[in-house]
This record gives C-alpha cells, structure tokens and sequence, in this order.
C-alpha cells in the first residue's frame, strides 16, 4: 500500500515590514491617524455645519464638501504633510465657496430652515422671539462681503483664533482682524433694534 506524504513547503524569506507614515496631527495634536479617512470621519460633520453657514443650505453645503473631499483626495499625499490638515480643508471649503459664488452669481442664499435654528436656540426665553432674532441675523449676515462673513463665522460660530482663521483663508492676521472689525461695524449699523424709536 502506497502512502502519498505532503511534501514540505519551500522555506521563504520573512516578508519585510514597511513601517506606516508618521501620524498626521490636527486640532486635537500629536498622535492621531493620518490617514484622510480619519481625518473626514472626526470632522466632516463640523465642515458641512461650516459650509451651511457659508452658503445657507445643507444641500449646497453636502455638494460643495464632496467636491472638496475629491479634491482633497487626488491631493492627500500634500495636505497630509501640512501642519493642520483640518484647517487645510476648511481653507479649500472656503475658496470653494467663494469659487461657486462667482461662478453662480444668480444664486440666492437662503435662510437656514427653522428647525436648524431651533437646535441652535438657547433656554429661558421666548423660542419664537430667539428664532426671529436669529433669523434676522442669518438675514444681516447674508449681506456680508464673502471672506467678510467666513471671518465672523470662523470666529464666532467655529471658535478659531485669529491666527487659524488665517491660515483658512490664507491671509494674515491682521487682514483676518480687518475683515471682522468691518463685519461687526457693519451688523452694529444694520442692527433694527439700534434703529428703532424708544
């Protein structure tokens, strides 16, 4: 009787170990993943609420960040090397903006639906009064220059210091101050309850 053995397997060299990139650091600091679906998984929802500020529509918002994010794609192996890839992406998310801006000057921006803003309301007084103050608001800021109304919106609804608002817009400090000082002059003038009678 014949006995069929399983000859042995060749010996291999190890297979070699390539060592992965050095983590991308963001607004959260060193240590974190670099890859860009990380970085979109920890801050898309924060960009589309930024571009909806921009562009005062969460369907505008959702198709100018996937433009952005395509983008981003074919160009990671330079954001990633970047200091702050999360700023870089605001920073392509704005020019995007204004980008579209001048290529559909017929758009309109629109207010943000109601229920938006109620999410944004705050306690203890009158919710219908809070949404039409808001909306006036939304309203006032409308008007805004462009790069005039990222600033304030950077600032204010993003919390970004001066310096990264810069980095956003890919200006300076001081212009980023200019800008925001203007749009404050200009709500403070376009304020109605400033203007009316007593």
């Amino acid at each position: 009787m014949t006995t069929w053995m399983q000859p042995p397997a060749p010996r291999s060299a190890p297979t070699p170990r390539v060592a992965a990139p050095g983590p991308v650091h963001d607004a959260d600091g060193p240590g974190t993943a670099g890859t860009l679906g990380d970085l979109v998984r920890k801050h898309l929802p924060g960009l589309i609420r930024y571009a909806t500020v921009l562009v005062g529509d969460q369907h505008t918002a959702a198709d100018l960040v996937q433009d952005v994010l395509l983008r981003a794609h074919q160009r990671w192996h330079r954001i990633a090397l970047t200091e702050r890839p999360d700023l870089y992406l605001r920073r392509m998310v704005t020019n995007e903006h204004l980008s579209w801006r001048r290529r559909w000057h017929v758009r309109m921006i629109r207010p943000i639906a109601d229920d938006v803003l109620a999410g944004h309301a705050g306690v203890g007084s009158d919710p219908a009064e809070n949404l039409a103050q808001q909306d006036a608001m939304w309203h006032r800021l409308a008007q805004l220059p462009a790069r005039q109304r990222a600033v304030l919106v950077l600032r204010y609804y993003e919390g970004l210091v001066d310096a990264e608002i810069a980095t956003v817009l890919d200006t300076s400090p001081a212009t980023v101050r200019s800008h925001a000082s203007r749009a404050l002059a200009t709500l403070r003038n376009t304020d109605p309850t400033l203007t009316e009678a007593p």
